[in-house]
């Protein structure tokens, strides 16, 4: 099972390793917002307010008192007529643009009210709030990077006794953060915690920020903190069980994970994380029913089908693998284990012609994993073809030794790698 284990890293790999099921942060992804998005879409809007608020009230002098007044009544559509009857008189007046981006942006039109905006600021570059109010714009239009480069430009102006400093700290590290930037989002984020030590939602996304960015005893450093916001904190018990994973600690992360189902078994990911650790550790038979579990609580989760199917597997149960690991590609269909593992019961099972499908899905998925190449060439041997046979049974070997030529060359006195440490490995 040396190389099939292997396998199931990589299909983790991308995501984190006990989390998997909340995916990456991807525009107009729906299901799959995950707890990165949450966590950005929360800071966010709770600071949206009392920026755009900022606005209204910094560029109040020499402006029409009609308009302002029919804006601060909220009557939107009277006060943007007003303004649109000014700028008709005065085409270069920033202060009508502005309001007029901030009436469009009070009712959600951000796409409408970035323009007006950019506009304002080309009259204008000094109007107080105004960048800050586009980098808003452009966050709830889905466009981060735009909005850090706003939020950015804002920061580098305001001293560190500002009262603006902590909102604009939090928003430049939460737009790295949104742009999977973890490694420069934490050093944002670790000032904002500074300043705000008991704020739980930046703390965890901090200790994110870390798991990320391959900084696993920050990780660690973090969830201590955490522990004395919310003792109980089951997410955080889940961040601390994977550092400890690639600290190579795994005694101390399957302890945090069962810590964490106890704190919370509903917590999403938190039974696959415990049952996933138990799998790799080829403990089959306690991490099925941590993977259950985790269907019971999202029936459609296609890691824990996976999973469950190939510890099924192992534990002479290739009947009730089969449904668990068909179900799984019917939801995810890019699972290379899942059809690997089917195409080894068909193989079993003498249907060559459903197994040597299942098996060039999964080498179409994962092209360099050793096993697949070797079920390959032996399921191509059963069926008389010598040639395909040895072709992926050399593929193999090639695969095989060219890992062991890279870690002769890690290993060598001779190396450069020899004489700095290597990094501590990213999930495999």
């Amino acid at each position: 099972m040396g190389a099939r284990e292997n396998e199931g890293e990589k299909t983790v790999s991308g995501r984190t390793l006990l989390m998997a099921g909340t995916g990456a942060i991807q525009k107009g992804a729906g299901q799959e917002i995950g707890l990165r998005r949450f966590l950005l879409m929360a800071v966010i809007l709770l600071l949206s307010a009392a920026a755009c608020g900022a606005q209204n009230a910094a560029v109040q002098e020499d402006q029409p008192q009609t308009a302002l007044a029919l804006e601060q009544q909220g009557r939107n559509a009277e006060a943007e007529a007003a303004w649109r009857s000014w700028l008709e008189i005065h085409p270069t007046s920033a202060m009508a643009c502005a309001h007029l981006g901030f009436l469009e942006a009070r009712q959600e039109h951000y796409e409408e009210a970035i323009p007006l905006y950019r506009k304002a600021l080309s009259l204008d570059s000094a109007i107080p709030g105004l960048r800050l109010n586009l980098g808003l714009a452009y966050f709830k239009t889905g466009d981060v990077k735009d909005a850090l480069a706003e939020f950015r430009t804002v920061l580098k102006s305001t001293p560190q006794t500002s009262p603006d400093r902590q909102r604009l700290v939090i928003l430049v590290g939460m737009c790295h953060y949104g742009l999977e930037q973890y490694a420069e989002a934490a050093p944002y984020l670790k000032e904002a915690v500074s300043r705000d030590p008991r704020n739980l939602e930046l703390l965890l996304a901090l200790a994110h920020s870390y798991l990320w960015s391959k900084q696993y005893q920050n990780v660690l450093d973090t969830y201590r903190a955490i522990l004395l916001v919310d003792a109980e904190s089951a997410e955080a018990d889940m961040l601390a069980g994977e550092a400890l994973d690639k600290l190579k600690d795994p005694p101390g992360a399957i302890e945090q994970l069962r810590a964490a189902v106890k704190a919370d078994p509903k917590e999403p990911d938190v039974h696959f994380g415990l049952g996933y650790l138990l799998w790799k550790k080829k403990d089959y038979a306690d991490a099925a029913p941590e993977l259950q579990a985790e269907l019971d609580n999202n029936p459609n989760h296609a890691q824990a089908l996976t999973y469950l199917g190939d510890a099924n597997i192992q534990l002479g149960h290739p009947d009730i693998a089969v449904p668990l690991l068909a179900k799984a590609i019917h939801v995810d269909p890019g699972i290379e284990l899942a059809h690997l593992d089917l195409g080894i019961i068909h193989a079993a099972d003498g249907h060559s012609d459903d197994a040597l499908r299942e098996m060039r899905l999964a080498e179409k998925i994962a092209p360099n994993d050793v096993d697949v190449h070797w079920r390959l060439g032996r399921l191509y041997r059963t069926m008389g073809n010598k040639e395909k046979a040895k072709a992926e049974l050399d593929k193999a070997k090639s695969i095989t030794q060219a890992a062991d030529t890279a870690l002769v060359n890690r290993m060598s006195p001779h190396s450069a790698q020899a004489r700095t440490p290597p990094p501590v490995p990213a999930g495999k």
